[in-house]
Formats: C-alpha cells, structure tokens, sequence
C-alpha cells in the first residue's frame, strides 16, 4: 500500500496507537518493535480491541483485510507523517537543546497557544516514534505547531528535520549531555547544531540566546535570526530575584517590565526570555505573553517547588548532566535559607568523562556550606565522596530523608531519570 493510501485511511481515523493498553475504538494501530518487545505480536488483538486497521511488518496468521503489511511499520509511521506535516502551511518551530528543552518547549507552546490554534509535543515525546506521533496529531485547525526533539548522537536531529520540516528552531544550548553518544562536547554541538543546519538549507528562522557565544558560531548563514538575552537581543532581561521563584525583569522589547514566574532556578532565565521573544516575534499581545509564562506551572519533576510540612522541596529530578547540575547547585547555593540539604542521583550517558564529572561536582559542593549532602548511585560510587553521604539508590535516599525529620529545610533533588530520585519524597 502507497503511503497516500494509507494517509486516505488515516483521514478516517486519524487516531494512532503503538499501545494496546492505550488503544481507543477507531484508532489506526501501528505495529512497532523494540529491544524488548515486538507490537506484531498484539496487532489481532488490537483489532479486537477496537483498531480500524492494523500496520504491521511480518506475516500475520490471519485472513483479515485490516491488516495492512509493510515493510517496515516505524518506517512507515515516519512516512505517513511527514505526508501530513507537507499539509500544512503554517510556522512549525522545533527545539532541542542539552538542557531546558522540554520547559522552554511549554513555556513557547503557553504563549503561542494563547493567541493561536496550536499543537504541540505532549510530555517528552520528542524521539522517533514521538515526533511522527506529535505531527500527526496536528489538526486541520492548525495555526502552528511546537515540536520537541530530543538527541542523543549526530544525525538523528537531521532524520528527525527531514519529516517535521521546521520552518523556525530553537537550541537551548549545547552542554555536557550525553557525552557518550556524541562523542564530546564539540559533537553535542554538532549533533543539536543539526537543526540550524536544516535551517540554513531551507532560508528558516532561528532563536537564539545571545549570552552563548557558541550560538554566533552554528546561526552562521541562516538568513532570519532572532536573537535574546540579557544585554543584545530584540528581547532582553536578567534575573530579577529568585527566593525559590523566579522573577525576571525584562530590560527591552515588550510592553511590561518584569514576569513573575511559577519556575524554580535562574537558570530558566533564557527559556523565559525565548518565549518572551518567540511571542513577539508572531505578534502574540504583551499582555498574553507576560499572563501565560505567570500562570505556567511546571510538572513531572522539573523545575517544582514542593510544600512538605515546614520544608521547602525543589525537585528538579527528571534529568542531570554536569551542566544542569551545575547550574542546579548553584542556584541553591545564593538561596537566602539557614538549613539546606541535597540529594544528588548519578549523571549517565558520559562515557570516558563520567567519573571526571562526579568528581567535577565533588569540588564544586566543597565551595559551599550545606547541612547535608547525598550523594545516590551513579559514578558516584567510583569516586571519593569526601565526606558526604553515599547511598545506592532513591529508595535508600528516602529512608535516609524520613529518618532526619528535618524542619524548616531547604532540600534540592536531582539527578539523571534512571535514577528515578523523585522517589526520596514519596512518603
């Protein structure tokens, strides 16, 4: 079957599932496979359940003509979704970056979406089964769309443009994430600079934050850049206060003079600034811009302020590099609290320099007074803890959180997803 056959079906049920548990009447199944399981398996039972049609790619012991065979069904997912995305006309910005994607991705999607009919990518879904998944979403309706794209080696941003087609690109930067994959920094930079390169070849439009010098650099021959920052920039601001929450006070290029925000962290200074500069830049009111950053509430372990008992908890768990958790202790360290206390997960994904950025951290805590560190699982079991609390996992940090019934703290968690470091506060 032609992938235009298959897009006519498609606009009949323009639904998808990968998932049986998740499968709703009417939904278009695609069959997909991964290290630990194989979707051909469930197709009958997805037809079952309720699917329209089932796309698989191996021969299914059934005389059913809803299922349709292919030759490869992620492959086919990709394609049928880059045929929707030439559908549409409309600006589709994408964003990736080391660090900060995901808020900056909400914060952009808040402030366009107040003003314009918009999808976006839904929680973290920016790999290659998520982005087909998020283009396809995208209703007639459409004004614009926000796609999220995550990375983890060079190449895989540039198959991602080849079916997304951004008009407009966001790189939050390019930090120390997933060193092994990349191969160093320099590959990071190449491998998230993959996005302005599509841009480059298809006259888009970039945003970039002005205070990265590195930025100059991979923005060199797109003909439309917007820049932002805290000195050049069509928008520009800095950090007002940050007594946990974020006040910004924006110094040039929009109608207000400061957005108070719901965000833990100066460090999301520039995804405020980007979505300030994003909004002006599609002409989205000053009054909508500054209303919906304000009234953005952050989730799913980013950037939090959680209230329990006399403490003050930031959980910022969902993901570490040395990057982000530089900034993340930093950040702690200038809080005006008498008793404050970490619990810091391992950092994965960084090959030959993992045990060097644990050490890295070791010294950069040693310049700070804290009440308590600890220090869970990870490379930090490698090196010399030097006098701070080592456990081997969340569960662990719990036990050991419960038993100093501490009062009135400050208590910072964070640390790689695989370490799951939400799990400290759960009692």
């Amino acid at each position: 079957m032609t992938i235009a056959a298959l897009y006519e079906i498609f606009r009949q049920h323009p639904s998808i599932a990968t998932d049986t548990r998740k499968l709703k009447k009417g939904d278009l199944f695609f069959a997909l496979k991964g290290p630990n399981f194989n979707g051909n398996q469930f197709a009958l039972q997805a037809l079952e359940a309720g699917a329209s049609y089932a796309v698989v790619d191996e021969d299914i012991d059934a005389n059913d003509e809803r299922i349709i065979k292919t030759e490869d069904a992620l492959s086919t997912l990709q394609q049928l979704a880059k045929y929707h995305r030439e559908r549409f006309n409309i600006p589709f910005i994408a964003i990736t970056g080391s660090n900060g994607k995901t808020t900056t991705k909400e914060l952009v999607d808040a402030v366009v979406s107040s003003h314009y009919t918009t999808y976006t990518t839904q929680g973290n879904l920016n790999n290659h089964i998520g982005i087909p998944l998020t283009l396809l979403s995208v209703k007639d309706d459409a004004q614009m769309a926000v796609i999220e794209m995550g990375a983890n080696h060079q190449k895989e941003i540039a198959g991602y443009c080849e079916y997304a087609k951004p008009t407009h690109g966001i790189i939050t930067n390019a930090g120390k994430a997933h060193l092994e994959g990349f191969g160093g920094i320099e590959g990071v930079r190449k491998g998230k600079g993959e996005l302005f390169d599509y841009l480059r070849s298809t006259n888009g439009t970039a945003f970039a934050y002005d205070d990265y010098n590195y930025l100059h650099e991979m923005v060199k021959g797109i003909s439309s850049v917007t820049w932002y920052g805290t000195r050049n920039g069509t928008v520009t601001g800095d950090v007002k206060t940050s007594e946990p929450f974020l006040s910004v006070a924006i110094t040039k290029g929009a109608g207000f003079d400061e957005i108070n925000t719901q965000l833990v962290g100066a460090y999301n200074l520039p995804n405020i600034l980007c979505a300030t500069a994003v909004g002006k830049y599609f002409g989205v009111p000053d009054e909508k811009i500054k209303q919906s950053i304000e009234q953005y509430t952050p989730s799913n372990s980013r950037s939090q302020l959680i209230e329990k008992d006399s403490n003050k908890i930031i959980l910022d768990a969902y993901n570490a590099n040395p990057t982000s958790m530089k900034a993340a202790i930093e950040n702690f360290a200038q809080l005006h609290a008498d008793k404050k206390v970490l619990l810091l997960g391992g950092m994965m994904e960084l090959g030959e320099e993992s045990v060097k950025e644990h050490e890295a951290l070791i010294g950069l805590l040693k310049q700070y007074k804290w009440e308590n560190v600890v220090l869970v699982g990870g490379d930090f079991s490698k090196i010399n803890h030097d006098g701070y609390i080592y456990l081997n996992n969340a569960d662990e940090a719990r036990n050991w959180l419960q038993q100093q019934q501490l009062q009135r703290a400050y208590v910072l968690i964070k640390g790689s997803r695989s370490m799951q470091m939400e799990k400290a506060i759960a009692f």
